[in-house]
């Protein structure tokens, strides 16, 4: 039954504490701006300084201080971004371009355009100050708390670092993550290994050494050595197969032989068995997905991504139901207060359910079946997810959460 599931929100709310406790161990490294992205930042990053460090014009035309009237006098050569600007006087004005600092006392910029020029005389509309000015510490204040340590950056941070002129970062050490599945057809080979590629690539895009390292038969002693091994060299193990209850399931109960269960079951399908642990002893955290691939996927996505990336939002998009979609009313863990991630595909802001009847893939009736769709690779497919508890209308605007920003 549900009441004895977290919700995946309070899932990832204990993943986020695992991962601000596993940071702490780790080793730290120091890194330029163009290698930051995906990585953690093991300290905060105050700015050294104002930035912009001066008031600078964003309009070719003339500086003055906004409280004199007009008109001006015009004096000296017109200022360039590379020019160290004079001083003006009261009533004085001075050519500007875009760019260039302002002179100490002006306050605001007269678009050329704007003004009359007379034999040095200058006449122009009466503006409040900061107009066309960049001001001086408006993107940042010195001693300001730009990054926090802990945070996952990206690409983009690469500009405000070089703008604060921070030449390193101390980040943490990427993990080691070794990927292994469980299961005696893949182990033997009768059955292909549909999980452990996609879970490497993901380790990967979000920022981590992956590494597979292993499978093993649905045998107790075989699932044990596979998984105490691979925490012993790894910081985070992530397993496929072997969550559910039943014959030759055996890894949740390795898991909680070796360490503590932080998280065993989500009220979420595809997914329900998803199961996370602390194991202290190896000084890692293990991650137990289903086998399934597309239940794989989705827990990796929605309940273990924050581990690896800090992050548990999830953008979406708005698009229109093509169809009705209804959930079950009972369900195999519960029904009431089970969420259901839908996958979708996206066509002009349409949403259409992969698996539905009318989707071109048929594999439910208009009911979702979960337990059918977390088989169906074909169901990877799909642009995003729809998460909901009680389906949706045909035409109902619903939120998607596109894959390309649970995988990055």
């Amino acid at each position: 039954m549900t009441d004895d599931l977290l919700s995946r929100d309070r899932a990832v709310e204990h993943v986020l504490s695992l991962r601000a406790d596993s940071l702490q161990d780790r080793a730290t490294d120091s890194v330029t701006p163009d290698a930051v992205a995906g990585r953690t930042l093991a300290e905060t990053v105050d700015a050294p300084a104002d930035v912009p460090p001066h008031d600078y014009a964003t309009m070719d035309g003339f500086a003055f201080d906004a409280a004199d009237d007009y008109p001006l006098t015009v004096v000296g050569e017109r200022v360039t971004p590379d020019d160290e600007p004079p001083e003006l006087g009261s009533g004085e004005a001075v050519r500007i371009a875009t760019g260039a600092p302002l002179p100490e006392g002006a306050t605001v910029v007269v678009k050329r355009e704007d003004t009359t020029d007379t034999d040095g005389e200058l006449h122009g509309p009466d503006l409040p100050p900061g107009t066309h000015v960049y001001e001086r510490g408006s993107t940042v204040r010195a001693g300001e708390q730009v990054f926090a340590a802990g945070e996952r950056l990206s690409p983009k941070d690469a500009v405000l670092l070089d703008d604060l002129g921070v030449e390193t970062v101390v980040v943490r050490e990427r993990a080691s993550v070794g990927v292994v599945a469980t299961g005696t057809e893949i182990h033997e080979g009768s059955q292909p290994d549909r999980d452990s590629n996609m879970l490497l690539a993901l380790a990967r895009s979000w920022g981590h050494d992956a590494t597979h390292a292993g499978t093993a038969p649905d045998e107790p002693d075989a699932v044990r050595t596979l998984l105490t091994d691979a925490a012993e060299t790894h910081d985070v193990v992530v397993s496929t197969g072997g969550t559910s209850v039943g014959h030759g399931d055996h890894v949740v109960e390795t898991l909680a032989d070796l360490g503590e269960l932080v998280v065993h079951g989500v009220a979420l399908r595809p997914g329900k068995p998803v199961t996370v642990a602390r194991l202290p002893e190896q000084d890692a955290v293990a991650v137990a997905l289903p086998g399934k691939p597309v239940a794989a996927h989705t827990t990796a996505c929605l309940v273990a991504r924050p581990l690896f990336t800090g992050s548990a939002s999830l953008p979406t998009l708005a698009a229109t139901a093509t169809v009705a979609l209804d959930v079950p009313e009972t369900d195999a863990i519960g029904g009431e207060g089970v969420e259901y991630a839908v996958p979708v595909r996206l066509d002009a802001g349409r949403a259409t359910p992969l698996g539905h009847p009318d989707s071109g893939l048929a594999i439910y009736d208009r009911t979702f079946d979960p337990s059918v769709l977390a088989s169906s690779t074909r169901a990877t497919r799909a642009d995003g997810l729809v998460l909901t508890r009680e389906g949706f209308a045909v035409d109902e605007t619903v939120a998607v959460v596109p894959y390309e920003a649970l995988e990055a």
